[in-house]
């Protein structure tokens, strides 16, 4: 799709935590079609134009979704912070980004976010789950404490409605109640860590990954000593932070001295 300007109106604002905040925008449907995985710009000002994962699917309506992360130090977030108010116009481009669902694939998915990163997988899963809800799917999302997953609640009802999909939290801090649920499991530590001891072939799977260059490449590495297969690995990462080789080979991890 080309990029595209347009004015849009912001139609709710839902604090989720104290520091992630969801925003549903409206505008013109055709003008606001995108795929699944893309991300939109957002202007502040003639220089400045912040991007954000679109968090929901194209449904044809006009109507988007956004999950922003507030930092109040950091002057662009404060300025986010107070032009997205409800019944505000917002100017938009859109959309961007090379990493969306193949939705010609017939291969299990596996999808991995930190953080507000949960906001590009779950326009992935929602769109899965509509044109092809037979397609495995095992989803993991990381924080640092489980209050900072802070969609849990829909991650669980997607792994408990869906026999297909399992649900993996990961947390550096025990989670408090313990979790359980069908096909929901806990682990603590590092995300890397926790796809090492927890996954054994990944080589049949298409992966997604969503979150920062260090957290990205970190789970690229552990995957590609299971197996991952290097076309069928999609980050948004690879476009804006490369590095070479995007996905080493096990015999290069392995001289390297990381597995």
């Amino acid at each position: 799709m080309t990029p595209r300007t347009l004015s849009c109106l912001v139609t709710a604002v839902e604090d989720l935590t104290p520091d992630v905040f969801r925003v549903r925008l409206e505008g013109r449907a055709e003008a606001m079609a995108h795929e699944p995985g893309q991300y939109l710009e957002l202007k502040l000002d003639d220089e400045t134009w912040v991007p954000f994962s679109i968090a929901s699917a194209h449904t044809g309506d006009g109507t988007l979704e956004l999950h922003i992360q507030h930092w109040p130090e950091r002057e662009n977030s404060a300025r986010l912070r107070e032009q997205v108010v409800v019944a505000h116009h917002l100017t938009l481009r859109l959309p961007g980004g090379d990493c969306v669902l193949d939705t010609t694939s017939e291969r299990p998915l596996l999808l991995v976010a930190a953080g507000t990163g949960f906001a590009q997988i779950k326009a992935i899963v929602e769109a899965s789950l509509h044109l092809a809800p037979e397609r495995p799917i095992d989803l993991w999302w990381a924080a640092r404490e489980r209050r900072d997953l802070y969609l849990e609640s829909l991650a669980r009802q997607w792994a408990e409605s869906h026999e297909n999909m399992r649900f993996h939290l990961v947390t550096e801090v025990a989670p408090e109640p313990p979790v359980s649920g069908e096909r929901i499991e806990s682990h603590r530590g590092r995300i890397d860590q926790a796809l090492a001891e927890s996954l054994e072939d990944v080589s049949a799977s298409d992966v997604y990954l969503s979150g920062s260059p260090g957290m990205v490449y970190a789970c690229v590495d552990v995957l590609a000593s299971l197996g991952l297969e290097p076309s069928r690995v999609f980050s948004d990462v690879f476009a804006y932070a490369p590095r070479q080789p995007l996905v080493p080979t096990a015999g290069v991890l392995r001289r390297g001295g990381e597995r």
